[in-house]
């Protein structure tokens, strides 16, 4: 039976003008990653591209139409998926200048859709339902019912953001925000693997390009328990400073779309036609209770950062936690959080981050949130556990 809120969504959302796709551009690949609650279908573009979708019935299936577009002479066009949530997802030359994607669908609940550049590509993200109905709560129990696997954290993956040809954010003196953030993301790992024994997954361990989806579907390939983003801020204001860090959710705090955007590689105003299209999946991140984890997971590390850096620096400034749409968060089937650890921008800053003084206590810092995420955890689930039993 499906649920009364499963989305009638109609997207006619062109992320970009006809004129910037006034080249035809051609479908290169069609892939996809199926995991626990969703599925994700990649489609690879040679270019800038306008589509719209619709979902439809008998037979219950979506469609996306890319404009001014072919198919490539080498690309599969048909894949079967068969996991619980897609049957196939197909692609044909619906007319002259238009490709149909289509994904024919077992049991959807929800979708979303948005553009990545750098390769270009079409990302679908579809979800369902895994648990039935919604848990009741249980007299003298926490609101949000805990998820009794939050103590028995076993993997976790670390994301240097950047890399390769894509530098990141570029300091005054010529610091490449790549670097720092493959630094303390190694150094993090370390850290973590010698303190509570868990295996550490890098989305990149070394100066390599990796585009943004794909490092979510690494976190969920693996079963990942957390997913940690490490980024380094920048702003056009050079007395701008701070510590921040972010989850994932729908936002109209220009501050934070700013920074989202960067971090995207988008401009501000894609970035608002792009969330309003997202608006609807990403206010029901709390299923499962992943939203509120990533919300308290992101508090542990933002207090941890400010607290251990205050304690050996000066003018350590505490922007707090904020949550935007970030494509490298966006489907990740665990607690996951990314983290501005300085401004790159701003001259003290960027000297304190080239030292790798900062950067090892940055990742001693975050590691430190963490910890104390695993210690309420823990206690969160044993208190829970008390009063269900009646104890």
């Amino acid at each position: 039976m499906k649920k009364a809120f499963i989305l009638p969504l109609l997207l006619s959302i062109l992320f970009l003008s006809a004129s910037e796709a006034s080249r035809q551009t051609s479908v290169q690949r069609l892939r996809y990653s199926s995991y626990k609650s969703q599925t994700r279908i990649v489609v690879d573009v040679s270019g800038p591209i306008v589509f719209a979708g619709k979902r439809i019935s008998d037979p219950d299936r979506l469609f996306f139409d890319i404009e001014n577009c072919i198919l490539s002479r080498k690309v599969k066009t048909s894949i079967p998926i068969m996991d619980g949530i897609l049957k196939t997802v197909r692609m044909s030359q619906y007319k002259e200048h238009t490709v149909r994607v289509v994904l024919d669908i077992d049991k959807l609940t929800k979708y979303s859709v948005f553009l990545l550049d750098d390769p270009y590509r079409l990302v679908i993200d579809v979800y369902t339902e895994i648990d039935g109905e919604p848990q009741k709560e249980i007299k003298g129990s926490p609101k949000s019912l805990p998820d009794n696997n939050l103590n028995k954290i076993e993997t976790i993956v670390i994301d240097a953001g950047h890399g390769g040809k894509d530098p990141g954010a570029i300091g005054p003196g010529g610091l490449q925000e790549k670097d720092i953030t493959l630094h303390v993301g190694k150094k993090l790992g370390a850290i973590l693997e010698q303190r509570h024994g868990v295996k550490i997954i890098y989305t990149r361990d070394k100066d390599i390009f990796v585009p943004l989806n794909e490092r979510t579907e690494i976190a969920n390939s693996h079963k990942s328990d957390l997913f940690i983003s490490i980024h380094v801020n920048a702003s056009e204001q050079r007395k701008a400073r701070g510590i921040e860090t972010y989850f994932l959710n729908w936002t109209n705090n220009r501050e934070a779309l700013r920074v989202a955007a960067r971090e995207n590689k988008i401009s501000i105003n894609k970035m608002e036609k792009i969330q309003d299209g997202l608006q609807v999946i990403l206010q029901d991140l709390a299923r499962n209770n992943k939203r509120e984890e990533s919300m308290r997971l992101a508090h542990t590390v933002q207090s941890a950062l400010v607290n251990t850096l205050r304690s050996d620096y000066s003018k350590i400034e505490n922007l707090g936690v904020k949550y935007a749409l970030f494509y490298v968060l966006v489907g990740a089937e665990m607690p996951s959080i990314l983290v501005e650890v300085s401004f790159i921008s701003n001259h003290e800053e960027e000297r304190r981050l080239a030292a790798d003084s900062y950067r090892n206590k940055v990742a001693e810092a975050i590691a430190k949130g963490i910890d104390a995420y695993i210690s309420q955890s823990t206690l969160v689930v044993d208190t829970f556990q008390t009063h269900a039993s009646g104890g």
